[in-house]
């Protein structure tokens, strides 16, 4: 049965071999601040939240069309975000690369290209307009592609969030040496969400040093608790934020204290 995630992933080999023609073959400059994210859940008491601008996706459809990356960028460092995501699938996800170079160009947090990555090119697309970290999906690479595109980030001087959904692909991320670790509560295959996820792969997570990042189906302050008590350093936080009224307020009752979460 062909699942949304073989969809998502057909449809990037096409991009790719697109941006292939388009591309040059020079390495980006370093034209943007660096600003590491690492950095940050190094020395946070509190829950660090990467807050996502997300114009729509394949389980939720439309989101909130009507926003510009640029000003909700500014609304998400004002309200305390530590870094932003920005979608930039634009088949499912109704995003662009130019919303992340939007956003870069007003805030001074870091930035993940969230984005369905199977390609160098795209590391180098990701880099060019001011993105700090990218993602790697385990669910959706083969673990030799997995390690090479590692690899080749981090010879980029960019961070890397890499995805996990079960204990398999937990144990493929820790055995590169992953810092950042990011358990979607979302499974890509049927796109059902349970906090339970990240539960049961924290203690394997945590074990190995790495920083937590739980993502998908956290709404309310309690799921922070939640996840913050099973052992999570960060969240990701998108369709929330932005169909909330009132991000500072919302964003402010999320930012718990790593050790109230315990």
């Amino acid at each position: 049965m062909t699942t949304i995630l073989h969809r998502i992933l057909e449809e990037k080999e096409l991009e790719v071999q697109q941006l292939k023609t388009l591309d040059n073959g020079e390495q980006p400059a370093n034209k943007y601040t660096h600003y590491s994210f690492i950095e940050i859940l190094r020395a946070a008491d509190q829950v660090a939240i990467i807050a996502e601008f997300k114009r729509a996706s394949p389980s939720k459809g439309d989101i909130n069309l009507l926003l510009s990356p640029s000003d909700q960028g500014k609304d998400y460092v004002a309200a305390g975000a530590d870094a932003i995501s920005v979608l930039t699938d634009a088949p499912f996800f109704k995003g662009a690369v130019a919303d992340l170079e939007e956003v870069r160009k007003v805030v001074d947090v870091p930035i993940l290209c969230k984005d369905f990555i199977i390609d160098e090119v795209q590391i180098d697309r990701a880099k060019r307009v001011g993105a700090n970290i990218i993602l790697l999906i385990v669910a959706a690479l083969s673990p030799n592609r997995l390690a090479e595109l590692y690899q080749y980030a981090l010879s980029q001087q960019l961070e890397i969030l890499i995805e996990v959904h079960s204990e398999e692909e937990a144990i493929l991320a820790i055995g590169l040496g992953a810092k950042l670790i990011g358990v979607n509560n979302r499974n890509l295959k049927t796109f059902e969400v349970d906090l339970k996820t990240t539960e049961a792969l924290a203690p394997l997570i945590k074990q190995a040093g790495a920083y937590l990042i739980s993502e998908s189906g956290i709404r309310s302050v309690d799921d922070v608790k939640r996840v913050v008590k099973a052992g999570a350093n960060g969240i990701l936080v998108g369709e929330a934020f932005m169909k909330h009224e009132n991000v500072t307020q919302m964003m402010n009752e999320m930012k718990i204290s790593l050790k109230a979460g315990k």
